[in-house]
Formats: C-alpha cells, structure tokens, sequence
C-alpha cells in the first residue's frame, strides 16, 4: 500500500521546486480531509466529538499510513507549515482566531498533526515533534495519541482495503492544472489501495474561494480551483 508521492516539480528551479512541493502536500492534506468526511457520511461511521477532529485525524494517519517514511515526512512537514502559515496569515491581516467555528484553530490543529505523525513512530520521529515545536508536555502523549487514533480509524482503513480494487473512487476534473493532475492520480492510486461502500465522485472546479468540501447530498468531494493560487500565495 505505501507508495511514493507524485514528482510534479521541476528539480531544476529549486524556489520552484520547494514551492510546488508546499501546494502538492497541502493538496493531498485537505484531499484526505474531505475523504475523511466522505467515510464517516458513506461508511456511517460513529463519531464521537467534533467530525472536523475526526477528519483531520484521518488526513495524517492517511499519509502515514499510504506514503514511504521519506514521502510521509515530507508532506506532514508541510502539511504542518501549511496550519502555521494560515495562523500566521490571519495574524497579520488583524483576524482573530474564531472560536465559534467548527474547525480547531490552525495552531492546534498544527500541533496535533505534528503530535499524531510523531507519535506513529516516536523511536525515529522524535526529532521531528522537537524542531517544529511540540513541547515536551505534548510529546509525552504522542504515542498514545496514535495509538488511540489508529485504534479507531485503522479498522475502517482495513475494511476499505478488503474490498479493492473496486474503482468506487471516480474523478470528473480535468488534467491541465497541477491540482487537477495530482488528484487525478491520487484517484488512480486510490483505487488500488482502498474501495467505499458508494461510488465517491472527486472533482476540481471553481468555487469563487480557496475551499474543499465533501458534499453528502451528491457523494462528491469538490477541490476548488482557487486553492492552488491562495497555497503559493501561502508558500513563502
């Protein structure tokens, strides 16, 4: 099941490179988002807490789970910069962090990405939850934290690798953008790795606003268009 990351970069413009790397890992982040969101809707699954939690919980161990150590440290790492760089952002535009909304804020869904990642393999990714930050208090639990997580979304992975390969992932977007090729191909890949109880439509489209979401009414996960812009935007 572990495979490598998609290369869509040009390794010789390295602030290129670098940069295209940053929108592929969040991509593929907010992607295993939503499908996270579509298996608790299509699988009906129990949750117990906020499901915004739950879906992100399932986006890390998702690339930790699917991707080789190299590829997997690679995409949580930006990943990760990706909620700092959101907490940054609105910290410089003069937005508070908004309590009322249904998301955790990006500083503690940051730490918990780092935390979960960590903890699924803390005798050599120790190192890791210390540079970017994770106080000793946290990294503790991280372990734990994993173990608990697994414990709870690995069952559902494995029933979804039984049932492959089905081809009940089916992507309706284009191949022009980077966006659009990457998500065509995880879709591919998918396919090989895992099968839902429904056919699960993916598209990328334009929404007028850098956004993902998992639709229910219409078992579709939508990619806006504008994420690609606003996550260079975000890059630097």
């Amino acid at each position: 099941m572990r495979r490598l990351a998609a290369i869509l970069c040009i390794a010789a413009l390295p602030s290129l490179a670098d940069t295209d790397d940053f929108v592929e890992a969040n991509l593929l982040s907010i992607f295993y988002h939503e499908l996270g969101h579509a298996m608790i809707d299509t699988m009906e699954l129990p949750v117990f807490g906020q499901e915004e939690d739950a879906a992100d919980v399932a986006s890390i161990l998702l690339i930790d789970e699917l991707f080789v150590e190299e590829d997997a440290i690679s995409i949580a790492y930006d990943a990760a910069f990706g909620f700092l760089g959101e907490a940054e952002a609105a910290e410089e535009e003069g937005y508070g962090v908004a309590w009322w909304d249904v998301h955790g804020p990006d500083l503690q869904r940051y730490y918990n990405l780092v935390c979960l990642f960590a903890g699924a393999d803390m005798s050599s990714r120790e190192d890791i939850a210390e540079e970017l930050g994770l106080p000793e208090d946290r990294l503790e639990t991280c372990e734990e934290e994993h173990e608990l997580a697994i414990g709870s979304w690995g069952p559902v992975f494995d029933d979804m690798a039984k049932s492959a390969p089905a081809d009940s992932f089916v992507y309706t977007g284009g191949s022009g953008t980077l966006t659009e090729r990457l998500i065509g191909a995880e879709v591919e890949a998918l396919n090989l790795d895992f099968a839902l109880p429904t056919p699960l439509k993916i598209t990328v489209e334009s929404c007028d606003e850098p956004n993902a979401f998992y639709d229910p009414n219409t078992d579709e996960i939508i990619m806006c268009s504008e994420l690609e812009d606003w996550l260079r935007e975000l890059a630097p």
